[in-house]
């Protein structure tokens, strides 16, 4: 579908919002580096987010709507089990990998900084199942996982920074700063071999909530996690063993003597990461969000309190997701009033909270 063809059936409600959003400027996409990110603002889109739930080719009507809605960013996060053969980790698979190729040239198509992350690496996932071996401690993990990045640097090699980065790994858990360290310097070595300016992200350890203040001096950004205080972004979130036992939460939020609140959020998901940032460390929130079972009046001031708080650092963001459990639209909310959009059910309180800011 042409961005012709998008716009000519995309619905009243949708043009509102389209209108609303002229003025916020995503038309030219700034130029990054690992000291300075641009205040980046969009989603993250999951069609080859884990193997087994059918991956499938990314849609350009979600680029072209996130760009005419005013945002300017996408990050994808990856499983390379998507594009590897299932026998050989080492084996790649050129039809699956054009899936990729077809998102990075949506997205300079329209004018969308796409950022390429390892969700599951060779070696290292957050998710269900495990990797067999560990990129942290495995010399043949390291080496696979070191072979793939090195590939999608040749694949990519020239794109300017201000239109694709790399981001590494998903949250790297109970990992010390040392072995992390060993093994982002040799992803960006080769990585950089190739691609010699490619702009690297990194995420924070600790699921992405400890600033890695070990990569200091590598030439390297940070993306810190938007997902705090827990029990209000993941309530009943079948993925989180005994949420469904959780007393429902309001913002802000008062749990074991905190309140959480504006100021909390400053002290705790700020002051600690803008700290690594005067070390001449780029910073972004790389994910954040809140499942649809949260009410939606304490999701979104929650919401406006943490994107006032990025604005203020001077950060961009990645709202999880677009469509789905905590996007802004087809998120199936019980307590929202939607408005139909192309065929899609749009959550304007929240889509006008994100342009907004």
């Amino acid at each position: 579908m042409n961005r012709r063809d998008f716009l000519a059936g995309t619905s009243v409600a949708l043009g509102s919002a389209l209108c609303q959003s002229a003025t916020l400027g995503a038309a030219d996409l700034p130029d990054p580096t690992p000291a300075a990110l641009p205040r980046w603002r969009g989603f993250n889109l999951l069609e080859m987010f884990l193997a087994q739930n059918n991956p499938s080719r990314f849609r350009e009507d979600d680029f072209a709507s996130i760009s005419e809605l005013g945002f300017n960013f996408v990050r994808l996060p990856l499983d390379y089990r998507c594009w590897t053969d299932p026998g050989d980790w080492t084996k790649l698979r050129e039809d699956r990998l054009a899936w990729v190729d077809e998102a990075v040239e949506f997205g300079r198509k329209h004018q969308i900084h796409v950022q390429l992350n390892f969700h599951r690496a060779p070696g290292y996932t957050v998710a269900a199942p495990p990797e067999a071996k560990s990129v942290w401690t495995d010399a043949e993990a390291r080496k696979v996982c070191a072979q793939h990045w090195s590939h999608f640097a040749k694949r990519y090699a020239g794109r300017p920074n201000r239109e694709l980065s790399f981001n590494l790994f998903n949250e790297p858990a109970k990992i010390a700063p040392e072995p992390h360290k060993e093994v982002v310097e040799i992803m960006t070595s080769a990585i950089h071999a190739i691609d010699s300016k490619r702009l690297i992200v990194c995420d924070g350890r600790e699921w992405g909530t400890k600033p890695p203040t070990e990569l200091v001096g590598l030439g390297v950004a940070a993306a810190t996690r938007g997902y705090a205080p827990f029990h209000l972004t993941h309530y009943k979130a079948n993925w989180v063993e005994g949420s469904d036992r959780w007393p429902m939460p309001d913002y802000p939020l008062t749990e074991n003597g905190t309140t959480w609140d504006a100021s909390t959020l400053k002290r705790d998901q700020i002051i600690p990461w803008k700290a690594l940032q005067a070390q001449g460390v780029g910073v972004m929130v790389g994910e954040f969000g809140a499942f649809n079972r949260t009410p939606h009046k304490a999701v979104l001031a929650w919401m406006r309190d943490c994107l006032s708080a990025w604005k203020d650092a001077g950060w961009g963001w990645a709202l999880w997701n677009f469509r789905g459990g905590f996007g802004v639209f087809d998120s199936d909310r019980t307590d929202v009033t939607y408005e139909t959009s192309k065929g899609r059910k749009l959550d304007r309180a929240m889509l006008e909270l994100l342009q907004a800011f």
